[in-house]
């Protein structure tokens, strides 16, 4: 029996309830003792703490937008746009509070930086494989991104399904092809496996659709959702890019990348790309 007493000092209907045979309910659901421990430093340095726990947040927002991508993708595939809508329009406030995570490691100097850096040893985030299970869904594939994961069978499976499965974008366009615009059979025939290149006729839709945006409202509604995520997703580049240059400059990066080099190249990438060139011709 519980024995806790409200502020007063007397027993309410409203007095939480303290006293619990295990866990609490909290904890089993949320798991925050396991979450609170997963931080095992390498270094001596206090700022190791901020850089670990930063990296995890990042991980976990990885997580919550691959799973709204996913959500989105199916339900296009269902022919269900307000649901593929829905999980889109959450994707943009968790991609800003993804972007938002630089914050804590966007003014580190290079010697704070290397105060831990040693302790990343090879570890980059090159190789974080939920980030590339995003990458995958924006269309950005390539099987040569799965060989550093062979060692961990499961991530492995995962990454493979997600390299042979649509992108997100592919079942937009697949979507746009029942809805009788003209999408070649080139672009709904292609290998998925492979990286989405940009095609001319995709290109002339979307101008289309954005010269006459009543003819399809929903459908150019999703154009400018798609849009708003390719702009978040951009500014997450540019923000790794900027963090990266102020705490190491122009050195190889851990893991032997080529550390801002790669990164700008990444950040000159559109995702979407046709939803970008189209709005020249409109």
């Amino acid at each position: 029996m519980s024995h806790a007493l409200d502020a007063s000092g007397d027993g309410g209907s409203d007095t939480p309830n303290l006293d619990f045979a295990g866990t609490t309910p909290y904890e089993d659901y949320v798991q925050a003792d396991v979450l609170t421990h997963l931080q095992h430093l390498r270094s001596d340095d206090p700022g190791e703490m901020v850089f670990l726990v930063t990296t995890q947040v990042m991980e976990l927002w990885f997580t919550v937008i691959v799973h709204e991508w996913e959500t989105a993708a199916k339900a296009l595939r269902e022919d269900e746009l307000p649901v593929a809508m829905d999980a889109l329009k959450r994707s943009l406030r968790e991609l800003e509070a993804l972007n938002a995570s630089w914050r804590p490691l966007a003014q580190l100097t290079p010697g704070q930086f290397n105060a831990y850096r040693a302790a990343l040893g090879e570890g980059s985030g090159f190789q974080s494989a939920m980030y590339r299970r995003m990458e995958f869904l924006l269309g950005d594939k390539a099987a040569s991104m799965l060989v550093p994961h062979r060692g961990a069978p499961r991530v492995h499976a995962e990454l493979e399904k997600a390299l042979q499965e649509p992108s997100l974008y592919d079942e937009v366009l697949r979507l746009l092809a029942r809805r009788g615009l003209p999408v070649p059979a080139s672009v709904l025939d292609r290998d998925l496996s492979q990286r989405y290149e940009p095609s001319p006729e995709v290109e002339a839709v979307w101008t289309a659709l954005y010269a006459t945006p009543d003819a399809h409202l929903d459908l150019h509604r999703l154009g400018e959702v798609l849009t708003d995520v390719a702009e978040l997703v951009w500014r997450w580049r540019n923000d790794h890019l900027v963090a990266t240059r102020r705490a190491m400059g122009a050195k190889t990066g851990t893991g032997g990348s080529a550390g801002v080099t790669w990164l700008e190249k990444r950040a000159q990438k559109n995702v979407f790309p046709e939803l970008w060139t189209a709005r020249s011709h409109v």
